[in-house]
């Protein structure tokens, strides 16, 4: 398979509503899913700490269920909030090809990112979607806690306020009414563990059931202790040079390549010392919520992880894999910390060890372009094959409506005051030519012929085009939100989501 850039489009997100970006097309996406399969499926030759990458592929999609490997695992992953259009059709991808395929679409809610997109927000209007103030800038979402009955009755109020205006009826009473019935379930005596992440992801799953969507949901954070994924963590981590030396080199390969002189872009160089080494990885203390880029440092000859109480893991490259994931999460239970993969590290483990088919948003998919060299470099392995996926809905009010452009209103006055002097303005600039250059007389010509200029901003047509174009600015501020495409894809009516799935699988027909 080709890593070079030439495999990868140019992705940009539609600017029209109703409009799809879908890469590769669905033949191709098809084609690279049966062959992802099988490429991973066979890959003996590759060993994660010490164990064939197809051992460790096959552990951990049966710790996640599944035990049938004929059967491809079709995967997105996002982290839990309230998701724009663009990003649900990720989902709506994944169970498309999923059912075409006879396979099995897998959501990723990650609740180990930093919360984010936690505002119901609508033209004119907008709410907080918890009232856990306690928790608003915890260090990962995971540790938020779902929206208190009371709460929730402020945000329908001051939704119903909102949308009973509109020409349409939204999804998002459903959502709230589904979320509500989780909150209550979760106050009930001997409540499950719940979290605000946990009561999104069941409430958007629910909606998305009635639009009839097939996919499962499932939270990044359980995965953080699963045997097959701290076999990938000690792989990494004793051999933390190694690593960071890759991971660095296709960084500053990729900034060449792509004229990147942002040394933080697409993300930062991990950092290395002759004593320490930064690794991909959140260190986190499950004890008191706190959270640390997580780095590891010389231990005689191999690497180890200290905890700032003076307790230490120690990494080996030579230990059997399966012993020291082992060995890891003991310590780890032992000691209340999680080693969470930062974005690019959950994707390498997605791609590598779970997914037969990742599907990414445009973001994500840059960011792979980056994975895939460290696939190739770190792993040896050809990189398995990604597809990127978005789509625009508006405000549905907003469709039809014309937007103001600025761009042409700013022409308009440019060709106003230039051609007010209409013929002189041309004598003018060639009387300007003619005089030697940096010469008094063409200075003074040049500042006169501007002065006239100037002055043409006092005509009355002049003035008439100032007026209109400040009303347009004033109506481009209103129009950001209505044709803003990241509003939550539950203020669309369920017939604007029908069209788009639709769409979706005739692609695959």
């Amino acid at each position: 398979m080709d890593t070079s850039a030439a495999r990868y489009d140019r992705w940009k997100a539609p600017a029209e509503d109703g409009q799809v970006l879908l890469w590769p097309p669905a033949d191709r996406l098809l084609a690279d899913t049966r062959d992802n399969h099988q490429h991973l499926s066979a890959a003996e030759g590759l060993r994660i700490q010490n164990v064939p990458v197809a051992e460790v592929r096959r552990r951990m999609r049966q710790w996640l269920g599944h035990d049938d490997e004929s059967r491809p695992i079709i995967a997105t992953g996002h982290q839990a909030e309230l998701h724009h259009p663009g990003v649900w059709v990720k989902d709506v991808l994944i169970g498309t090809v999923a059912q075409k395929l006879g396979g099995r679409a897998l959501h990723f809610a990650v609740d180990t990112d930093e919360p984010k997109h936690l505002q119901l927000r609508w033209p004119g209007g907008s709410f907080p979607l918890t009232d856990d103030a306690a928790h608003a800038k915890s260090e990962w979402s995971g540790l938020m806690n779902p929206p208190t009955p009371e709460h929730l009755h402020l945000v329908e109020r001051e939704f119903h306020k909102a949308a009973k205006h509109w020409t349409f009826e939204s999804l998002v009473p459903g959502f709230l009414a589904d979320l509500r019935h989780h909150v209550v379930q979760a106050e009930m005596p001997a409540p499950q563990q719940a979290s605000l992440p946990a009561a999104l992801m069941r409430s958007a799953h629910a909606l998305d059931r009635s639009l009839g969507l097939t996919y499962e949901s499932l939270l990044v954070s359980p995965i953080c202790l699963a045997e097959p994924y701290l076999l990938f963590v000690h792989h990494v981590l004793s051999r933390a040079e190694l690593f960071a030396s890759d991971y660095n080199a296709v960084l500053d390969g990729y900034r060449r390549d792509n004229k990147i002189r942002a040394p933080g872009r697409p993300m930062p160089n991990l950092k290395l010392t002759a004593d320490a080494c930064e690794v991909p990885f959140w260190l986190d203390s499950l004890a008191d919520g706190s959270r640390a880029r997580a780095t590891v440092v010389r231990d005689g000859t191999a690497w180890g992880l200290r905890l700032p109480g003076g307790q230490h893991f120690r990494f080996t490259p030579v230990a059997d894999g399966w012993d020291a994931a082992s060995r890891l999460l003991t310590w780890m239970r032992e000691h209340r910390v999680r080693l969470a993969p930062r974005a690019l590290t959950l994707t390498a483990v997605l791609r590598l060890l779970v997914a037969d088919q990742f599907v990414h948003g445009i973001g994500g998919g840059q960011y792979d372009q980056v994975l895939d060299r460290l696939i190739a470099r770190h792993f040896t392995l050809d990189p398995p094959r990604f597809s990127v996926t978005t789509a625009t809905l508006f405000f549905p009010e907003a469709v039809g409506q014309p937007r103001v452009c600025l761009p042409c209103l700013a022409q308009e006055g440019h060709r106003l005051r230039h051609g007010a002097l209409g013929a002189q303005k041309r004598e003018m600039v060639e009387q300007i030519a003619a005089l030697p250059r940096r010469s008094p007389q063409r200075a003074a010509l040049f500042y006169q012929m501007h002065d006239r200029l100037s002055a043409a901003w006092l005509l009355p047509q002049v003035r008439e085009w100032e007026k209109r174009f400040r009303e347009a600015e004033q109506r481009q501020q209103e129009e950001r939100t209505l044709f803003d495409r990241e509003l939550f894809y539950a203020l669309q009516p369920a017939e604007r989501l029908e069209q788009l799935i639709t769409r979706y699988r005739g692609e695959f027909c």
